[in-house]
């Protein structure tokens, strides 16, 4: 019985990984030049990103910055601006041409002088396409439908992995160490099943997040087990003033960035979600960057005409099952504990994108072997038989 359920795991092990081992080792790929985007990205685009700060030199009201970009490209629609904690960091605007969202043109504005520093299509943006590979294939809805299902077949490889690794006594140590000294074929071995077991609690961790991208229904389930009653949809509420400070000139943005800083003290980017329509409040996002985890975001509604607080949706009045899956991000990403959870998180996904590599040559050597093994019986029966005929 013992036998039959390690043969049934071991056909499942090998043919999932062949046909998922592509998207697995481009996913993994990937998923590591993610975990230092934040961090990386300044120093791709540092024109795009980075800034002289000038000592004893304010920065220029918000509003101002709003109308240089909304006169330079009037024939587009601001949807966000993301405002770092950094002295030495760009203004970044996010713009839309009608209602392709998709399709975002971002402005970088030196927050100092009021200069366009830089300009790109996110799109055609190095980690844009990078978390599109991650992602989708780059082959939009049909990458995700592969990304998803890889994703779970490589769940399943990664427990029928654990019942083949499973040591008896004599065994224990050999799989846990991996002998470097040893022939190819030994140490390709060892690399495969000794650090698909060290690495298997994160990478199933990475995996199961995973899941929640790719199947609404994953998603769901978070809040149906935390809370008992599915994901409350959240909008931002509506003006309660008529007049239009932000196309009038107003004062309104620079008001509620003080207002915001003011409620919400901590350091943390700040991020304006400006509505489409001219009757719906701002939504304002900052990350709390002293909290204990990372992703954990406050939320603040101003009237776009006046600046005034509407409403606040803080991080410690949301619900368990909002709190848990704000985890997921970081979980999923390494960025739960900052650098060393990064540092791991980096180490993890190069590993298991090894994993299909070492796995295929473990493949390839048995099929060759069992060829090999076939032709010297051949050639053994055929020597035997001449050796017969001419007795």
């Amino acid at each position: 019985m013992k036998k039959t359920f390690k043969k049934i795991a071991s056909q499942l092990h090998l043919w999932l990984g062949v046909s998922s081992g592509l998207v697995v080792f481009i996913v993994a790929l990937t998923g590591s030049i993610l975990v230092f985007e934040e961090e990386l990205e300044p120093v791709i685009y540092p024109k795009f990103h980075v800034v002289e700060a000038p000592e004893n030199h304010p920065a220029l009201p918000l509003d101002n910055l709003r109308e240089t970009v909304a006169a330079r490209y009037p024939k587009q629609r601001i949807t966000r601006i993301t405002i770092e904690p950094e002295a030495g960091r760009t203004v970044i605007f996010s713009l839309v041409k009608g209602k392709k969202e998709k399709d975002v043109f971002s402005v970088a504005v030196n927050p100092y002088t009021g200069e366009i520093t830089d300009t790109r299509r996110e799109n055609e943006s190095f980690f844009h396409i990078v978390l599109q590979l991650h992602r989708y294939l780059c082959l939009e809805d049909t990458g995700k439908a592969i990304t998803g299902v890889s994703c779970v077949l490589f769940i399943v490889i990664m427990i029928t992995g654990l019942v083949l690794w499973w040591p008896n006594r004599k065994q224990t140590k050999q799989r846990l160490t991996i002998k470097w000294g040893a022939k190819f074929k030994r140490l390709n071995w060892d690399l495969h099943a000794v650090f698909g077991f060290y690495i298997l609690p994160f990478t199933f961790l990475i995996a199961l997040t995973g899941l929640v991208w790719s199947y609404k229904w994953v998603n769901s389930m978070i809040f149906l087990t935390f809370d008992g009653k599915p994901q409350q949809k959240r909008e931002a509420p509506a003006n309660a003033s008529t007049v239009n400070a932000l196309s009038s000139g107003g004062n309104a943005l620079a008001k509620i960035t003080a207002e915001t800083n003011r409620l919400l003290p901590h350091p943390g980017r700040i991020q304006f979600t400006l509505p489409e329509s001219d009757s719906l409040s701002i939504t304002i996002s900052k990350v709390n960057e002293n909290a204990s985890i990372a992703n954990v975001v406050d939320f603040l509604y101003f009237d776009q005409n006046d600046g005034h607080l509407l409403s606040k949706r803080l991080y410690d009045d949301e619900t368990t099952g909002m709190k848990v899956r704000r985890l997921v991000f970081p979980i999923h990403t390494g960025s739960l504990w900052g650098l060393p959870t990064k540092i791991l998180a980096l180490i993890v996904a190069l590993i298991t994108a090894t994993l299909p590599v070492t796995g295929v040559i473990i493949w390839v050597g048995r099929k060759f072997k069992k060829k090999k093994v076939r032709r010297d019986v051949t050639t053994s029966k055929a020597i035997l038989e001449k050796s017969k005929a001419v007795v």
